[in-house]
């Protein structure tokens, strides 16, 4: 490091950083001193452990294990007092991008976790799961996790509503062990083919059985999996109205701009949610969201155009369509993503690149494409961003709970229509076979009458009735690099059945769109599996005896 910083110093310096003596360092300070602080450097000729020093460090209370608590000490005053001069003296809101805070949101309906989970930038989500999580318990008032929709429970639907949603959850909860034991008869251990957690060689579940430690590890992965796929079945019951539970880290900037958002929404939960969060980061990182408020603009933007998308569609029919639908895409994909692999390490601009790649002859083509791509060893290996020059436009019709796996996806557009009953649901072909066929139609029929009452007179609010086997349609527009990503992460063997077919079939209409480029996607699975998940599960449960192990 360049500037002069005695012996002393550095041991004043020693709790707030990482490291005091080279040049990329972690800091470990509350995130408004880190915040205001890079803010500071970024205008200043020294670097950021002397700003450090020179402004921060003297400041009195500023010591590492006091900060979380104290937090009226001087230091932070004055990152605050900072924070407010560049905002409103420079307009400068990039300096809340540089601190942030974890939120935790419990107890919170699905309909909520989504609202939540629409922030795509500066958010990072962590979601109760469906898949690990059974659904099947009361609470300590002896109630199955329903969100109360405020509304709803004011209105002469109140009886009903809570009727429906218990019948989906007294189904789902009576039908989950018998279940997992109709899975254990279809799929038994006996029949399964595992890999080696070390090798990978294939072993049938007689090999296995020759070693106690990888027969312990397969039958607590077969069960675990065996579980999971009972819940993965069974989860079409559950309504939007379901109470999960949200972890969230995100930026100052992208909390106050969730807030205003929350605050916007015509959904009274949407609106206190807003509130409950404000409050806590008050007592976090109270400069950077100080300005989150509800939103004229959003919020009578909204409900414009939502009257006139009523007034403009009213009696126009819903025309039916396949699951995956490609409306639109770049028909001179192959030559701008050419041009683009060329651009960093050419000095021609991109207008005259474009016009050499239109001159090749399609082997000079293949050659450029096949040495950007052809050293990709596994799907981590990721492609450049050339990819990111061709783009594709899907409208999709999945039900929700596939989308709310989808929908986690930040690098691209997403834009969701109301949760609905009119698109139809997936029957899951387990359910038919273990003879619930009649039973979920009972449930899917009454759900269904129950929010075409409320949509009736609670528009918005009728979404908290749809159960997760209902279709919904929402549309994605993304680059062929995010694509790639996608395709290969989300058609991987453990990946849920139904989002795996959506996604294959997303990038068949780009093998058949663009069939040169469609080869950057080098780790797509096109396989079917049953009990999917059975391989990652035995990887975990070797890893943790390995950590086991090496703790003894």
């Amino acid at each position: 490091m360049s500037d002069k910083i005695s012996s002393e110093e550095n041991e004043r310096l020693q709790p707030f950083f990482t490291n005091l003596d080279r040049d990329i360092f972690g800091l470990k300070l509350p995130q408004e001193v880190a915040g205001a602080l890079f803010s500071r450097y970024s205008r200043s000729s020294k670097g950021l452990r002397q700003v450090f020093l020179d402004e921060f460090l003297g400041q009195e209370g500023l010591t590492l294990p006091a900060l979380p608590a104290e937090h009226d000490s001087a230091a932070i005053k004055k990152a605050r007092e900072f924070y407010d001069r560049v905002l409103i003296g420079y307009g400068d809101d990039s300096v809340a991008q540089l601190g942030g805070a974890h939120i935790a949101c419990e107890n919170i309906s699905n309909v909520a976790a989504n609202l939540l989970e629409d922030s795509r930038i500066g958010m990072a989500p962590l979601e109760k799961s469906t898949r690990y999580v059974r659904f099947d318990k009361k609470d300590a008032n002896g109630e199955y996790l329903i969100f109360k929709e405020p509304r709803i429970m004011a209105s002469r639907h109140a009886g009903e509503y809570l009727s429906v949603m218990n019948l989906l959850f007294e189904t789902y909860a009576a039908q989950l062990d018998p279940m997992i034991e109709f899975v254990k008869k279809s799929l038994p251990i006996s029949e399964m083919e595992f890999r080696h957690p070390k090798t990978g060689e294939p072993l049938n579940f007689g090999e296995i059985q020759k070693d106690e430690a990888l027969t312990k590890w397969a039958e607590t992965a077969y069960r675990s999996t065996v579980r999971s796929q009972a819940c993965d079945i069974l989860r079409g019951y559950l309504p939007a109205a379901t109470k999960t539970n949200v972890g969230l880290f995100g930026t100052g900037q992208a909390f106050e701009y969730l807030l205003m958002k929350l605050y916007s929404n015509p959904l009274q939960e949407a609106r206190d949610l807003a509130a409950a969060i404000h409050r806590e980061l008050d007592g976090l990182i109270p400069s950077f969201v100080k300005r989150a408020r509800a939103s004229a603009f959003l919020a009578e933007t909204q409900a414009a155009i939502r009257k006139v998308s009523y007034q403009k569609l009213a009696g126009t029919s819903i025309e039916k369509t396949n699951a995956v639908t490609l409306i639109d895409y770049d028909a001179e994909a192959e030559e701008k993503t050419l041009a683009a692999i060329l651009y960093p390490h050419a000095r021609q601009p991109l207008i005259q690149l474009l016009q050499v790649i239109h001159e090749m002859t399609p082997p000079e083509r293949e050659e450029i494409f096949s040495e950007y791509l052809k050293r990709r060893k596994t799907r981590r290996d990721k492609p450049g961003r050339a990819l990111e020059q061709v783009y594709y436009t899907f409208d999709v019709l999945g039900n929700l709970g596939l989308y709310r796996d989808l929908h986690r996806h930040r690098i691209l557009t997403q834009e969701r229509q109301d949760f609905t009953v009119v698109h139809g649901y997936d029957t899951p072909s387990e359910i038919i076979e273990a003879g619930y066929r009649s039973d979920f139609d009972r449930c899917m029929g009454e759900a269904a009458g129950l929010y075409e009452k409320i949509e009736r007179d609670l528009p918005q609010e009728a979404q908290y009735v749809v159960p997760f086997a209902y279709r919904i349609r929402w549309y994605m527009k993304l680059n062929l690099r995010e694509a790639v990503h996608i395709g290969e992460l989300r058609t991987m063997p453990q990946g849920h059945p139904d989002y795996r077919s959506i996604v294959q079939e997303m990038w068949r209409k780009i093998q058949e769109t663009h069939p040169t480029l469609a080869v950057c996607a080098r780790f797509i699975d096109w396989k079917t599996y049953h009990l999917g998940r059975l391989q990652s599960e035995m990887r975990t449960e070797f890893k943790k005896a390995t950590l086991e192990k090496g703790q003894a």
